[in-house]
């Protein structure tokens, strides 16, 4: 029945044409022992075209590779984790550290420009905007830009429309109540966060610079996926984004290592930053 789940293992050569596929489309390397991270993630696109198997989804791939079903593999691939306010002593260091200094150095102009890359459904994009908001930046000129490769996830970020369950992740139920409203059974953010985001579709591994300058750059839980090359490429595009002294803010396991002479890494607190050259 369509409605299972695939059970046909998927084939060596197939699974080597998906770890070269994924990682062409998105420069994500999956090694030899992600057979259940394909499974689960493809097995829906399998059963939603009704075929037989991921062997079968991987002829169809093979015979039409620029099709809308090759990207949605691809996307199905990434990994789109995220909630509000995760690592919350990095938004502690940017509001005890980061916002005073540009509080200061910004008087004149009151504009300030953040990314978040790998934005995902948008949570870390809105707690930013929160955040700002929430220590006095309201009349400020305050653009952020959310990014993804996937457009999929970037959608749901637009919409600003989240389940009762993500709201639970992270998001103190004061800033909950301020700046939501019920929608049926979800919760809808209201305007005024969503006119400060803007969210696009990118891929992290083509140039960047044309996106900044910006003062602070989220790029967190996403190098991972990458070999070190690509890693190293990312990085140098990202410090062309900051402007000097602005910051870039990695997830808990990944560091700049490889281009160290473009960022000083400073410890705040509990958090990393690594500040531009």
């Amino acid at each position: 029945m369509l409605s299972q789940t695939p059970t046909a293992e998927i084939h060596s050569e197939n699974y080597r044409f998906l770890q070269a596929h994924v990682y062409a489309h998105a420069g994500i390397v999956l090694e030899g022992d992600k057979h259940y991270l394909f499974e689960s993630r493809l097995s829906p696109i399998v059963r939603r075209l009704g075929l037989g198997s991921i062997n079968e989804l991987c002829g169809l791939l093979q015979a039409a590779r620029e099709t809308e079903v090759s990207r949605e593999v691809v996307e199905a691939m990434t990994t789109n984790e995220t909630y509000f306010f995760r690592d919350p002593a990095h938004y502690d260091a940017i509001r005890t550290v980061l916002l005073p200094r540009l509080k200061e150095e910004r008087r004149a102009t009151k504009k300030l420009r953040i990314w978040s890359a790998a934005a995902s459904t948008g949570q870390e994009a809105y707690s930013t905007a929160m955040l700002l908001l929430e220590c006095g930046l309201g009349d400020w000129n305050i653009q952020i830009l959310g990014t993804d490769f996937s457009s999929q996830v970037l959608e749901r970020a637009r919409s600003g429309k989240y389940q009762q369950i993500e709201v639970n992740r992270g998001l103190p139920t004061s800033m909950l109540v301020k700046h939501f409203r019920r929608s049926g059974v979800d919760w809808q953010i209201n305007d005024t966060l969503r006119r400060m985001v803007n969210f696009e579709a990118i891929d992290l591994r083509k140039s960047m610079r044309a996106l900044g300058p910006f003062d602070l750059v989220f790029c967190r839980n996403v190098m991972i996926y990458f070999d070190a090359e690509t890693k190293k490429g990312i990085l140098k595009q990202l410090h062309g984004t900051l402007f000097r002294g602005g910051w870039l803010l990695l997830g808990g396991t990944e560091t700049a290592f490889g281009v160290d002479e473009c960022f000083d890494r400073i410890t705040i607190g509990n958090a990393i930053v690594y500040v531009a050259r």
